[in-house]
């Protein structure tokens, strides 16, 4: 299986710059409403870097070259001015709570995606995480490109360099959580996707009516968790992966890098064939305390999944009826 996944990596994996603004262009209104673009934005407390991405996006693939339909900021319950400095901008911003108030909302990332399909209207759905620095509009025109020009495409995964703090690319990288836990768990149950390069990365796009068939883990475990259903429900084939340069956000402590990878884990596990749940649903980690010593602080793991989207009653209406 390890030999399949290198020949994916050769054949399935592309450069921002292979396909050109034009060609892009080109085969978007040749698809027709097919290729409608909805890109997303989920932002909790990044009024520092959510402006630029939004200012970046529409002037290069709205007005420059209007590759993009509707630009949306999901706001999952933001204390600073994520809203206002996102419309400011010019992009639609949305409240998590307010999609499908009929549910009660839990926190985490993966919640926001999921509800996000109900208020998005494209056919091609790519998500962008809302911390980048020094963003360019590639990280979107280059994971487009395979899905507007190739058919048989369903999700396409960003691949990049992930500097750590203000080292150089290829020195110190950041993704640590993919090196030291979700690359070996796909290596040891899942070698077929071994050839992706950034697993758990937040920049993607995806065909709608892939996405509307599959659970949707509610926090940190949603990359993972998409990677591996995609896999499982249309095949290896439709996964592909583009080179969109070096990808420059902020960075989160060893503790919270910590809830994340048990996160993961967890989400893995439960895909495993006849894998059992967790007897815990939580983690203990230890702070030094002023008095000396060490006090525990015990974190609840993410643990909950929202259905695919099209067994849910609103959007099944809108999307079928």
């Amino acid at each position: 299986m390890l030999e399949e996944a290198e020949e994916w990596l050769r054949r399935r994996s592309w450069d921002a710059a292979d396909r050109s603004l034009p060609q892009l262009l080109a085969a978007k209104r040749a698809a027709g409403s097919a290729g409608s673009v909805s890109v997303i934005l989920p932002a909790l407390n990044e009024e520092a870097t959510v402006g630029a991405i939004v200012e970046t996006l529409r002037r290069d693939l709205m007005e420059h070259v209007p590759l993009i339909d509707e630009l949306m900021v999901v706001d999952s319950g933001s204390t600073d001015r994520t809203s206002e400095v996102a419309a400011a901008a010019g992009a639609k911003v949305v409240h998590r709570d307010e999609i499908l108030p009929r549910v009660p909302t839990v926190p985490g990332k993966g919640e926001v995606l999921w509800r996000s399909l109900l208020a998005a209207s494209g056919e091609i759905i790519c998500f962008v995480d809302a911390d980048l620095r020094e963003f360019d509009a590639r990280f979107v025109s280059g994971i487009l490109g395979p899905l507007l020009t190739d058919p048989d495409v369903q999700l396409v995964k960003a691949m990049y360099d992930r500097p750590l703090g203000d080292q150089p690319s290829g020195a110190g990288q950041g993704g640590r959580v993919t090196e030291l836990v979700a690359r070996p768990l796909l290596n040891l149950h899942w070698p077929r996707l071994a050839g992706v390069v950034q697993p758990l990365g937040g920049e993607y796009a995806a065909r709608r009516t892939l996405l509307e068939r599959l659970p949707f883990p509610v926090g940190y475990g949603v990359e993972l968790g998409l990677l591996i259903d995609t896999l499982h429900v249309a095949g290896l084939e439709a996964l592909a992966q583009v080179d969109v340069g070096v990808r420059k956000h902020r960075h989160q402590d060893g503790q919270a890098l910590g809830r994340m990878a048990a996160a993961i884990m967890r989400t893995a596990q439960s895909r495993l064939p006849g894998g059992s749940m967790p007897t815990r649903q939580g983690i203990t980690q230890f702070e030094r305390t002023e008095a000396g010593g060490f006090a525990p602080q015990t974190h609840e793991i993410d643990t909950e999944e929202r259905p695919p989207m099209a067994s849910v009653p609103e959007y099944a209406a809108r999307r079928f009826g």
